[in-house]
């Protein structure tokens, strides 16, 4: 077997197993949001969001299960009693998600900014899907709650015969309420090319401070090429900061060595929903903007799977 074969049989492999997973844990995101009725009594006095199957959502504070429903003593209604047949999800939120009396969902992809990663980690379980200018194409588990695999393909490049893929598996772990540290590799590598090449990437650590909502990056890493490693590190800084419920301004700025380094920033909006994110941004420089006054679009969105 040749050596471009062996590697094309491992990644279909890999995303075969990556697919599948996605799918065990969306349904396991289903099963986690129906009503469990063993744990309820332990939770009263609770904050509770309870999702009808009409599709409202109902905030108050758990009061009880019985035969009839869910009680709940809400802000504006006072004590209501939701009819089980009704309930299609609930959930327990943290007193520190609501403001001025509304809900803010959890970031749903606090892991990664554009394309550089935070410390934050997936939980045991989730997952989620990248697209980015509709062309790469990324997957990420959470195989621990400090451990994520991902890995992704490069849609041109497969249909010109030679298709390039990578590999992006990171640990993490907190060390305070504020501080989180983590490392991974991103390695890459093109089908068909010559078989004494042993591909590319970086390997990087990372310090991340903040919530997931509000935090900054920073990020140092030697990138190699066929066997040969950088003598000069890469420099990543990275931000977030949530404006509202739906929206945050996010930033992604990379230094290359490169006689010298060179620098590249980004800037722009991601727009939040519970389970999807888009971002809407701008790469840009010193050479870009004698081009492109506000830099080059940049455009992505995740879909999480999971808890």
């Amino acid at each position: 077997m040749s050596a471009s074969l062996a590697v094309a049989q491992s990644v279909k492999a890999f995303f075969v197993t990556v697919l599948l997973y996605v799918v065990m844990a969306a349904a396991a995101g289903q099963a986690f949001g129906q009503t469990d009725t063993t744990f309820t009594q332990s939770v009263v006095g609770k904050r509770w969001i309870v999702e009808t199957r009409d599709g409202s959502v109902i905030q108050g504070i758990f009061l009880g299960q019985t035969e009839d429903g869910i009680r709940l003593r809400t802000d504006s209604a006072g004590e209501i009693t939701i009819p089980n047949i009704q309930i299609k999800s609930t959930k327990i939120v943290d007193d520190t998600r609501i403001r001025n009396g509304e809900y803010w969902f959890e970031n749903p992809n606090a892991t990664r900014y554009l394309f550089s990663p935070s410390a934050f980690s997936l939980k045991k379980g989730e997952a989620y899907y990248q697209n980015t200018y509709l062309v790469l194409n990324s997957f990420n588990i959470g195989i621990t709650d400090n451990i994520t695999m991902g890995g992704g393909f490069e849609l041109i490049s497969t249909f010109t015969g030679n298709p390039a893929f990578y590999l992006t598996p990171k640990a993490s772990f907190k060390l305070s309420e504020k501080w989180r540290a983590g490392g991974g590799v991103l390695y890459a590598n093109v089908i068909g090319i010559e078989e004494d090449f042993s591909g590319l990437g970086i390997g990087y650590g990372l310090a991340t401070y903040g919530n997931s909502d509000d935090n900054a990056t920073l990020g140092l890493g030697y990138g190699f090429v066929d066997g040969e490693f950088s003598s000069k590190p890469v420099i990543t800084l990275s931000g977030m900061k949530r404006i509202s419920r739906r929206a945050a301004l996010v930033t992604e700025n990379w230094l290359v060595p490169a006689d010298g380094y060179y620098g590249v920033l980004s800037y722009g909006v991601r727009f939040m929903g519970e389970r999807i994110t888009v971002d809407l941004a701008f790469l840009n420089n010193r050479d870009i903007a004698s081009e492109i006054a506000i830099g080059v679009p940049y455009i992505d969105f995740v879909v999480k799977f999971g808890r």
